[in-house]
């Protein structure tokens, strides 16, 4: 399948360049650009496509908020963040828009197409200690673990299931998985997507709240970050 690309960043020369690049890959196809917010969202409305490559500082409507407008009237295209700012702020209010991924502009070319496709197939791209400081700032939120506050949605999922959860939770690789439960990694796969699916996620880092959030992993517990790639 090809992955349809909409580029969008306020430097043309960087929107060229991610153009060639990306116009390399057999599996991708770059099908808009666009050199604000506004027209992101307007190319994402029309396009459609299945990932959308956003500039967080752009004239007019930034990259933020339109991220958040993107995932409202395309709710199937992946929003992947780039930046030449390692900021937290950035970081955690893109994922709060909806964002599924979060990458510095200088970032390998190798590493941004694996980002990509990791997004395209519902994936999450956060880097480590981004993803430390936003379960940082989460847990005092968290409620105190009563097995009466837990979502109910966890009934949904087996008990196989429920342990690839836990993992996840941890900040485990699919590769960390299969090799700690003893599994294929296109088992652990499988059993990610049926585990987004019943559980009404949208990818790999809601996953992770979702586990902290029902203490399915304790605070206290080792947990490093969804690595980017699966």
């Amino acid at each position: 399948m090809t992955i349809r690309i909409l580029i969008a960043d306020d430097e043309a020369l960087l929107r060229m360049a991610f153009g060639t690049i990306l116009d390399a890959q057999p599996d991708m196809a770059p099908v808009g650009e666009a050199a604000d917010g506004i027209q992101a969202v307007r190319l994402a409305r029309e396009l459609r496509p299945d990932v959308v490559l956003m500039d967080v500082r752009m004239p007019g409507t930034d990259g933020i908020e339109a991220t958040r407008q993107v995932i409202r009237i395309s709710p199937q295209s992946r929003v992947l963040i780039l930046t030449t700012f390692d900021l937290d702020e950035y970081a955690f209010a893109g994922l709060n828009a909806g964002a599924s991924g979060f990458l510095l502009k200088n970032t390998r070319p190798e590493e941004l197409l694996t980002a990509i496709r990791s997004v395209a197939a519902g994936d999450a791209v956060v880097s480590p200690r981004i993803t430390r400081r936003l379960l940082e700032k989460f847990r005092p939120h968290i409620p105190d673990g009563s097995s009466a506050d837990r979502d109910d949605r966890l009934s949904r999922l087996s008990a196989r299931e429920r342990e690839v959860l836990v993992q996840v939770g941890r900040g485990r690789s699919n590769t960390e998985i299969a090799a700690t439960l003893y599994l294929a990694e296109a088992t652990v796969k499988s059993h990610l997507g049926r585990i987004l699916h019943k559980l009404e996620l949208r990818d790999r880092i809601q996953a992770v709240v979702f586990a902290h959030e029902n203490r399915l992993v304790h605070p206290s517990s080792p947990s490093a970050a969804p690595r980017t790639r699966s």
